[in-house]
């Protein structure tokens, strides 16, 4: 089992928050071709390939013993509740919330969940963000209402669905730091039992949209090129499970979800730039600017390397 008691060092915190960022940027362009260009019928079926992938490749690790983590059993089960609902939370509401939303605005209100995060850290995990880390999260979101006050294509059931689409990435942060605390599953065995748990809840509800069936009958199956890039994505999404795994291990679920807003920086302008569904007005404008500002802050006080050696984090006291 790894060893979850040793103070990571500064480098280890920034590399592991770097592989996130960047192993999040990729997959966000192979699932945009996936998707987009060839026009995949289900979001969901390709979730449950990435999930399969996390299974197949851990198993193996496992069976040539370069990894180690807990055999199946139903106290492992239940141990690895509630991740699976909470991840499937996560995934229905982002879907929801990205089909009625502009990219920028989706990236400026997806920063909400830096708020949540903090207050269930504090409410749950018994840590408390000091107040650098309250300023910058502080203008962050007081960046994200400006932008939405003058959101020129608001949509009150869509921010309802990104507002609980925050809620349940928070929760899942939490909740997953909570389960590295401990010793039992280890990051193998969380990532392993948390896609064994998903696969069933995610294939039930592709099978209750009929999914299936559209996929079955999908054009592109002989075409390599989207083979290719299938499979790239399917394992593409077990490098991101893990690199968001080891960002949350190495720093904190609070940092993890920070970094997940912040490498959507470049996305917030490409949107603005190419975009169609961006509607410019300055206030709005101004609020994304003053939110991007604010995670500029935050990255600066959560990687500061601190003055005086402690096991907890530098921008969390207990």
């Amino acid at each position: 089992m790894e060893e979850l008691h040793k103070s990571p060092s500064t480098s280890a915190k920034i590399g592991s928050a770097l592989f996130y960022a960047i192993s999040s940027i990729l997959i966000v362009f192979v699932n945009k071709s996936v998707l987009s260009i060839y026009s995949f019928p289900s979001p969901e079926l390709l979730g449950c390939g990435q999930m399969t992938a996390a299974i197949i490749v851990l198993s193996f690790l496992k069976l040539i013993k370069k990894i180690d983590f807990p055999d199946h059993s139903i106290k492992v089960v239940k141990e690895i509740f509630p991740l699976p609902l909470l991840y499937l939370a996560n995934m229905i509401f982002g879907l929801m919330s990205t089909q009625s939303l502009s990219l920028p605005m989706f990236t400026v209100l997806r920063r909400f969940s830096i708020l949540m995060t903090m207050i269930l850290e504090w409410f749950i995990l018994k840590n408390e963000a000091r107040r650098p880390i309250i300023i910058a999260i502080a203008i962050m979101i007081g960046g994200a209402l400006v932008a939405a006050l003058d959101d020129l294509a608001f949509d009150l059931a869509a921010y309802c669905f990104i507002l609980l689409n925050d809620f349940f990435t928070a929760s899942y942060g939490v909740f997953t730091k909570k389960k590295l605390n401990g010793k039992d599953l280890g990051k193998y065995g969380l990532m392993y039992y948390n896609s064994l748990c998903s696969l069933p809840l995610v294939l039930l509800i592709s099978f209750s949209k009929g999914d299936f069936e559209k996929v079955s009958s999908f054009s592109e199956w002989n075409n390599p090129m989207f083979i290719i890039q299938f499979f790239a994505s399917c394992f593409m999404g077990f490098i991101l499970m893990y690199s968001i795994i080891l960002c949350t291990q190495n720093n904190s679920s609070l940092t993890t979800t920070v970094v997940g807003c912040m490498k959507n920086l470049f996305v917030t302008y490409f949107g603005m730039v190419f975009g169609h569904d961006y509607q410019f007005s300055m206030l709005n404008f101004m609020g994304i600017n003053i939110s991007v500002a604010g995670s500029l802050v935050y990255s600066y006080f959560a990687f500061k390397k601190p003055k005086e050696s402690s096991q907890t984090q530098p921008l969390l006291k207990k």
